[in-house]
């Protein structure tokens, strides 16, 4: 009988073996988000200083979780809309009915338009969630990979410099009107810090373009054609609205002040932007 025990071992041992291969290989592929793990489950993103895209494409890394085949095959990914903020149409492109993971690859990126065209981006962000769903070619047994998030907004934030140079008083208009005027500049370093004195007057410059372009911004329009902004008047109004060609939905009011023949930028709270 003790002859008899190792080989009904290595029969089971094979039985057991040869049924976890079945398995194996008659299990389904299973489709996954691919994001990385400083993004975990989430992308957030901003518009905050590109005023003039109206529009950007996200890409969403895509994965199986199985074997590569030498054929196409269609997975579905979809938004949820009864946790999400963001619109179709409004905030985003609708998801496709479907997607392919093309033969013999194993990962896949898919463009998500979304939108900088919504005034209501500038104050607070959105959110959209979306997920991944069975087919006939894959799974979602491995649930924790199939959900994702988007945040996305174009929310300026009062920067630690700003008060140096530009005083107390803070507004996201005078913001982006600054980041328009500097062509980007995101950073001044603060005056009471232990940095270099030469950059002190670099950053009074830096400053000065947002002085001139406020006193003149019709002349500044003039000279700088390749930025793609315009000073268009309102019908049957003294007043103008400053935004870029690329963006028209993004406008800046540029009114003129009651009895006087002088104009102001006016900010989100309907103050004179000095």
């Amino acid at each position: 009988m003790k002859k008899l025990f190792p080989i009904i071992l290595l029969v089971l041992t094979i039985a057991s073996c040869k049924k976890a291969e079945e398995l194996k290989y008659n299990s389904p592929d299973n489709i996954v988000f691919n994001f990385s793990s400083d993004d975990k489950d989430s992308i957030l993103y901003t518009f905050a200083y590109t005023p003039d895209m109206a529009l950007d494409t996200i890409m969403i890394p895509v994965r199986i979780s199985g074997v590569q085949t030498n054929t196409d095959r269609k997975f579905v990914i979809k938004a949820m809309p009864d946790s999400s903020t963001a619109v179709p149409g409004k905030h985003y492109e609708a998801f496709k009915d479907s997607y392919v993971m093309p033969a013999n690859k194993g990962t896949v990126s898919i463009p998500l338009v979304i939108y900088n065209t919504d005034s209501a981006l500038q104050n607070k962000s959105v959110k959209l969630r979306f997920k991944l769903y069975a087919n006939d070619y894959f799974g979602t047994a491995l649930v924790k990979e199939i959900n994702g998030t988007l945040v996305f907004s174009s929310t300026l934030e009062k920067p630690d410099w700003w008060s140096d140079y530009l005083g107390d008083y803070y507004s996201r208009t005078k913001h982006l009107l600054f980041l328009i005027a500097t062509n980007g500049v995101r950073e001044l370093s603060r005056i009471q810090d232990a940095s270099p004195k030469f950059e002190i007057p670099k950053n009074l410059y830096i400053i000065s373009l947002l002085t001139t372009f406020m006193a003149n911004p019709a002349a500044w329009v003039k000279n700088n054609p390749g930025r793609g902004y315009v000073l268009e008047k309102i019908p049957n109004s003294d007043d103008y609205d400053f935004y870029s060609i690329n963006n028209p939905a993004k406008k800046i009011l540029y009114k003129k002040d009651a009895g006087a023949s002088t104009y102001h930028f006016i900010d989100e709270f309907g103050q004179r932007i000095n």
